[in-house]
Order: structure tokens, then C-alpha cells, then sequence
């Protein structure tokens, strides 16, 4: 099976031939990309296709490519207490080593990370990198607002609409001494 090359056409995608494997010889990129899919998790992420800003710089060394720089994007999810809308900033800072693919084995040697990201001829793919950036700093449990009561257990009203939304609630245990003589419940309700 041929293994599949990179799309140099893709906004994700960076082309590094113009460092010219020169140590030392750096390019900024700056670019607004379409998110990819899957930039987030189950509660929160980037959705498809909104804008990321990138603002990088590329700098050969020895090893490769050193990719740093800025992602900007907004995520939106749900609070996970009362289900409405929580738009969240992502600002990220991200740092990756692209190496070059006859340097793999040198790199790999001395470090034990197997996560080493290769070159694909002159082209840098960023799309798992941003997702290794992003992902991470996205909150677990998004909330609209820090002091959010949520939702009502009982009936599902917003708390935040009915501060003073209770229930009635009723020990069934002590349910016959209602039907006893002289019992009024007018009394206890008020």
C-alpha cells in the first residue's frame, strides 16, 4: 500500500521547503484557517469549520522544523449545569518539532517520546498538533457562569429564571397523619 502524502493545498498544511534546511533561517505564517472536525470533546470544542487564527514561526534546526506560536479560536459547548449555551475563548501556545524523515531514528534515540512528528517530504501537517494543543486546555465541566444553580431535579425549570423555585415534598411515611381529626393543612403551609 503507498502511503498517503499531504495535501500541500491545505490551509493546515505547511510548506518548509523555502528554510531550506538551513539552521537558523526562520518565516512567520500567519493565516486564518477553517477548524477541522473533532476539535473538542463531547461537552466543548472548536466547531467545524469557524475561524482559527494561527500566528507561527518556523525555524529550522538541526533535527527539522520548530513550529511555535499562537492559536486563537472560540469554542462552544453546554453548561453542564443548565444545558445553555457557554461560549469559551481558546488561546493556546503550541510548540512542535517537525523532523526531518533521515533524522527520525537519530532524534527517537535519545528520547523516549514515540510521538515525534515527520516531515512528509517538505510539508508540516498541523492539524494533529492542534488538537494535542487545544484539546487539553478546553474545559472538563463548562459552566455559563461560576455561581450557575443549574437545573430544578424535580421539574427541569432554569433556577436562574425562579430564584425562589422550591418543591412541596411529602414523606409518604407520614402521609395517613394527614387523614387524621383536626388535622389542617392550611396551617402547615402557612
Amino acid at each position: 500500500m503507498r502511503p498517503v502524502h499531504l495535501d500541500p493545498r491545505s490551509p493546515l498544511v505547511l510548506d518548509v521547503h523555502d528554510l531550506g534546511r538551513r539552521p537558523g533561517s526562520t518565516r512567520l505564517v500567519q493565516r486564518v484557517v477553517a477548524a477541522p472536525d473533532d476539535l473538542g470533546t463531547a461537552v466543548v470544542g472548536i466547531p467545524p469549520g469557524t475561524d482559527l487564527e494561527l500566528d507561527l514561526r518556523l525555524e529550522a534546526v538541526t533535527e527539522g522544523v520548530l513550529v511555535t506560536g499562537d492559536v486563537r479560536g472560540q469554542a462552544v459547548g453546554e453548561c453542564v449545569r443548565c444545558l445553555d449555551r457557554v461560549d469559551v475563548p481558546v488561546e493556546v501556545r503550541l510548540q512542535e518539532l517537525f523532523v526531518y524523515p533521515e533524522r527520525q531514528a537519530a532524534v527517537a534515540d535519545g528520547d523516549e517520546d514515540e510521538d515525534l512528528r515527520e516531515l512528509d517530504g517538505d510539508l508540516a501537517d498541523l492539524e494533529p498538533v492542534l488538537r494535542d494543543a487545544i484539546v487539553p486546555v478546553l474545559p472538563f465541566g463548562p459552566l455559563c457562569r461560576d455561581d450557575c444553580p443549574g437545573l430544578c431535579v424535580e421539574c427541569g425549570v432554569r433556577l436562574a429564571d425562579h430564584p425562589g423555585h422550591v418543591h412541596e415534598t411529602y414523606d409518604p411515611r407520614w402521609a395517613a397523619l394527614t387523614a387524621l381529626p383536626g388535622h389542617d393543612k392550611t396551617k402547615e403551609e402557612g
